[in-house]
């Protein structure tokens, strides 16, 4: 897997459901994080990123997601309360405009220059907040939480150059003329990543004055 990504300037695991490539996204999110690779998770991808905190720093080797593992004995991720309810599907999910309160100092805060803001949501399952202690007191922080749930919306590594995973769908408010603040930032964090990489490989001439 390493020689497959060592070529790359940035990681984004994007949204989805089910199970197909689940394992593949996890390990992908574990060279990013290991390797201070630009990492930005939405939806399913800051889940992944979340899965894979749990299993390789926490140690808690049987984390997982609910809706791929069902009796997983440690849901890090898990079905939101009000859907365990809902066995219609269709638009049942959580869907809509939700505000969202930021971490000062965080990445995420200054990112934004403001909060709380409001984003899009599409999805059933959640941060499992039972962990959430665990996580933070290993390094991972909730940077961002619906004020009135404490649904965790923004994980993020403060030691990281750029890691940063949520549960909203920023995509949905971006478009060509008003990129979102967090591509804008993931594709400068990727730039810088791979002009450093590059400046590595690179090694002064003889006599080379910089």
């Amino acid at each position: 897997m390493a020689e497959k990504l060592s070529g790359l300037d940035g990681l984004l695991v994007a949204p989805g459901f089910g199970y197909r490539g689940v394992e593949g996204k996890i390990i992908a999110v574990k060279y990013a994080r290991e390797n201070g690779l630009p990492f930005f998770g939405i939806c399913l991808g800051m889940q992944m990123a979340v899965i894979e905190f749990a299993r390789n720093v926490l140690g808690i080797k049987n984390a997982h997601s609910t809706e791929m593992n069902p009796d997983t004995p440690d849901p890090v991720i898990d079905l939101m309360e009000e859907q365990k309810k809902i066995s219609a599907k269709g638009g049942t999910m959580r869907l809509g405009t939700y505000p969202c309160e930021l971490k000062p100092g965080s990445l995420s805060y200054s990112i934004y220059g403001n909060s709380p803001v409001n984003e899009r949501h599409r999805h059933r399952w959640e941060f499992n907040n039972s962990y959430l202690s665990r996580f933070e007191n290993a390094g991972m922080i909730a940077s961002g939480k619906n004020p009135a749930t404490n649904l965790v919306e923004i994980v993020e590594l403060p030691e990281h150059p750029f890691f940063i995973g949520v549960q909203y769908h920023p995509e949905l408010k971006s478009t060509v003329e008003n990129p979102h603040p967090l591509f804008v930032n993931f594709i400068r964090a990727s730039k810088s990543f791979a002009e450093k990489k590059n400046e590595a490989k690179t090694p002064l001439l003889q006599g080379e004055i910089i």
